[in-house]
């Protein structure tokens, strides 16, 4: 949900001024879409999803499988651009075995990319 901007009935430069940066973060979480990620696992696993949208948080966002079949998935507010990410299962890191564009890393290894 975005947020509303008041509009005030005094125009002094003061007040335009504060207005301003509510109306910029508006327009970025407007702009945000919603990025499911998904991946199979044995059910009772531990899965997340962690790529530079979070900084590589090593506990990543967890993922969820709702039906206990297995189908583990998360959804992310995400801005347009390019990001990379891996998934963690039972804290193993591993590609996205379904994404079709992989990145080298620092690693020497692959990082998934998806274009939101």
């Amino acid at each position: 949900m975005a947020a509303k901007v008041k509009k005030t009935t005094k125009r002094t430069p003061r007040k335009v001024e504060a207005v301003k940066p509510a109306a910029e973060v508006v327009e970025k979480t407007q702009s945000r879409k919603r990025v499911t990620f998904s991946v199979s696992a044995e059910p009772g696993s531990r899965v997340a999803v962690s790529g530079d949208f979070n900084n590589w948080d090593a506990a990543g966002r967890p993922m969820e499988d709702k039906k206990g079949d297995g189908n583990y998935s998360a959804t992310i507010l995400l801005a347009p651009g390019v990001y990379e990410y891996k998934f963690i299962v039972n804290d193993t890191w591993s590609i996205d075995p379904n994404c079709a564009e992989w990145v080298q890393n620092s690693f020497g290894t692959l990082n998934s990319v998806i274009h939101v």
